[in-house]
């Protein structure tokens, strides 16, 4: 209701929870086939219309299983399988897996997965690691290790391979509104849009000559005060012209979360660094997840040099606040 109209539509474009409800049907007829074992269902898959790291999606929410988890998992892949061997019961036989990727090295992402964006909708087949992945979400609960099914408790989905009566009630009971993979996935593609089309507003409204303007970036000399490694700060947004730099803060939430919390943590001693450097910092501020934080809020008005909300208006203001400190 509240949102800019251009930033509504950006948003509707890359939320995941209508690209899983379009596909929905097809999703439950692959796993309501009657497969005789786990190679004729990547089969199944790959012959599908639906790009294989979609199907992925869908059991990861189905699952409440999000590559945060997976991550975690991989960091104790062979705590859970000393063999890298998934032994489990399906059909009344014992049957074994051998994982051919996982355990893998670094971060188990979104990203990696090719579960973000565009990424859902283009025409992939199973890799290994995807392979490796949704056998252990079908078959974890499964496991003949005790301590790791239950770890895995969640990892129930192939009771109901090939029962199509009982796997659609299944998948209509746990499915998508419920989940926090969707709502997380929409709050983390709102936070980036929100990025975006701030930068790209930026760039239109202010037209001075040798601005720089840089997402998730830093500014010379500021650093983690509570961290002894001195690692450089990063802001969503530094605005530049020679020695004048502009740090910029985007805080556009559709829930209430931590995310404004640890910010207005951080905004004294962020504040005071930016400000001994001769440098500015901005936040912009808007949804209902930061106005229900009203302490939070005033925090980061009154460790601000300039605190705007989300709309043209704002904005203007915004641009307004920069061209004058790089006119001085």
């Amino acid at each position: 209701m509240f949102w800019p109209s251009d930033l509504s539509q950006k948003e509707a474009e890359l939320s995941i929870v209508p690209k899983l409800l379009e596909t929905q049907e097809q999703f439950i007829t692959i796993l309501s086939l009657d497969v005789p074992n786990l190679d004729n269902l990547f089969q199944v898959i790959d012959s599908a219309t639906m790009s294989a790291s979609m199907f992925l999606k869908h059991l990861m929410v189905l699952a409440d299983v999000g590559a945060e988890k997976l991550d975690r998992w991989n960091s104790q892949f062979l705590r859970l399988f000393p063999s890298k061997t998934l032994e489990y019961l399906w059909k009344t036989q014992e049957s074994q897996y051998l994982f051919k990727e996982l355990p893998i090295e670094g971060k188990i992402s979104n990203k990696k997965l090719k579960l973000t964006g565009k990424s859902l909708l283009e025409q992939n087949n199973l890799s290994n690691l995807t392979k490796d992945i949704i056998t252990l979400i079908l078959f974890g609960s499964s496991c003949k290790d005790e301590i790791t099914a239950d770890v895995l408790q969640k990892c129930e989905i192939a009771e109901y391979l090939g029962q199509p009566d009982k796997l659609e009630n299944y998948i209509k009971q746990r499915y998508i509104w419920v989940s926090r993979i969707t709502t997380g996935s929409q709050a983390n593609n709102l936070g980036l849009i929100a990025q975006k089309f701030v930068e790209k507003y930026l760039k239109i409204n202010l037209n001075i000559v040798g601005v720089k303007i840089k997402n998730n970036s830093s500014l010379p000399n500021i650093t983690h005060t509570d961290e002894q490694t001195n690692r450089p700060t990063n802001f969503d947004i530094v605005v530049s012209r020679q020695n004048k730099y502009v740090a910029i803060e985007i805080s556009f939430q559709v829930t209430t979360n931590s995310v404004i919390e640890r910010k207005a943590g951080q905004a004294k001693s962020r504040f005071e660094q930016i400000n001994s450097a001769g440098y500015k910092i901005a936040y912009i501020l808007d949804g209902a997840g930061n106005f229900q934080r009203e302490n939070a809020l005033s925090t980061l008005c009154f460790y601000s040099h300039c605190c705007v909300a989300f709309s043209q208006g704002e904005l203007n203001v915004l641009c307004d606040f920069i061209k004058n400190y790089f006119a001085n």
